[in-house]
């Protein structure tokens, strides 16, 4: 489980700094599209690392070698930002970063999950270690006064470093297609469309599966203003060390995580994605009061909001889902709400962050504000949308009500 720890680090002293560092070395014009190359990048990468992972290699030696890349890749962007490289040679950059990061997420979620057996609900208890890693990659970026400065990505370097040692003492996980189809002589031809993942999206013809990756992209649209522009807000209202200060919502995430288990068997899934779309109103109804204790409460919801509906989500799909497809399904996931939704989220938040500028400074209440709406009929499209399951007589239909 230490792999979740090291994971959120790496993630942690990338993604949280990354737009005051992007503002600080005067690329600020850049940041909209620098955040949705991230979006990009899950797009075209967890489907095909994800079938890899499915169907030729193991999970665990994929993993090992896009963590190896994505240091290296970190190290350039870093190197690049020190000596004033072209936006654009940037952009590529991080581009390609994102290729090889993107997928770390579903990869590490699936190893887990496929240690677990059929104790998936298990998963949330777990999973606060990889929120722990973020939130100490967070205070370490701000303790080294990394906050502003590129060399917070050679830090990211460094902990993918460690990562990718680490994965050389998880043991090789299975793949669910050896137990099914046997030798390598006796497994049925793989198509391209295989290959590339492309079949993942045959999930989506479940009536419930559906709704639940589309309000996953849908929420990720007015969410992914949360990274890009608190660090924003955050500095407007006189803040410093913003690093530490993001790292209140993980710090939430992890309590809320060790009772996932019991939260969902009391309250079932589509109560419990309920209850986090409507604390992501909230979350952004106090952003929008735009005074420091209201914006650091609307940060502390961050980690039930993630948890109660992106992790509920994670949860649904390995408990519903057959074993072999279980990465292609977290796969799927990641590209619906990190790929699609974040593609467009970063694009449109940007845009409406410009929209917002006024010569007396940005309108934060408003922005913030409409985003909240934008949540709010998300919420609306989910409630009446998912189907409750009745009359449960299992423990993975327990989880539907």
């Amino acid at each position: 489980m230490g792999m979740l720890f090291w994971h959120g680090m790496a993630m942690a002293a990338w993604f949280v700094p990354m737009a005051s560092i992007l503002e600080n070395a005067g690329l600020q014009a850049i940041k909209p599209v620098a955040f949705a190359a991230s979006a990009m990048a899950t797009i075209l990468s967890p489907l095909f690392f994800g079938a890899l992972a499915d169907r030729s290699v193991s999970p665990v030696i994929v993993l090992r070698w896009v963590t190896l890349t994505s240091a290296a890749c970190s190290s350039l962007v870093a190197f690049a930002i020190h000596n004033h490289y072209p936006p654009l040679v940037i952009l590529a950059l991080l581009q390609l970063q994102a290729i090889f990061a993107a997928p770390t997420s579903s990869l590490s979620g699936a190893i887990v999950l496929s240690r677990l057996g059929t104790g998936q609900s298990r998963f949330g208890a777990i999973r606060s270690l990889g929120t722990t890693g973020w939130i100490v990659g967070c205070w370490a970026t701000s303790l080294l006064a990394l906050d502003n400065t590129p060399n917070a990505f050679f830090l990211s370097a460094v902990l993918w470093c460690v990562l990718f040692g680490f994965t050389w003492y998880v043991p090789s996980t299975p793949r669910p297609t050896d137990a099914i189809t046997g030798s390598a002589n006796q497994r049925p031809r793989i198509t391209l469309r295989e290959r590339l993942g492309l079949d993942a999206l045959l999930l989506l013809r479940d009536p419930n599966h559906r709704v639940v990756y589309i309000t996953s992209a849908l929420l990720a649209v007015p969410f992914a203003a949360f990274y890009p522009y608190t660090p924003r807000l955050l500095a407007d209202l006189g803040f410093s060390r913003i690093s530490a200060w993001m790292s209140l919502g993980q710090v939430s995430e992890v309590l809320v995580l060790l009772i996932m288990t019991q939260v969902l068997h009391r309250f079932g899934f589509k109560r419990v994605v309920c209850a986090g779309i409507l604390l992501g109103v909230i979350r952004y109804c106090l952003y929008a009061v735009n005074e420091p204790i209201a914006v650091l409460l609307g940060i502390a919801l961050h980690g039930t909001v993630f948890t109660f509906t992106y992790i509920s989500a994670q949860i649904y799909l390995a408990e519903r889902i057959d074993p072999k497809w279980h990465v292609r399904a977290q796969a799927l996931l990641s590209l619906m709400s990190g790929g699609l939704g974040n593609l467009i989220g970063y694009l449109a938040v940007g845009a409406w962050l410009h929209a917002c500028e006024q010569p007396q400074g940005r309108a934060w209440p408003m922005y913030w504000g409409i985003l909240a709406a934008t949540v709010l009929a998300v919420f609306v499209y989910f409630a009446c949308s998912f189907r409750s399951l009745k009359q449960p007589n299992s423990h993975s239909e327990s989880l539907a009500r």
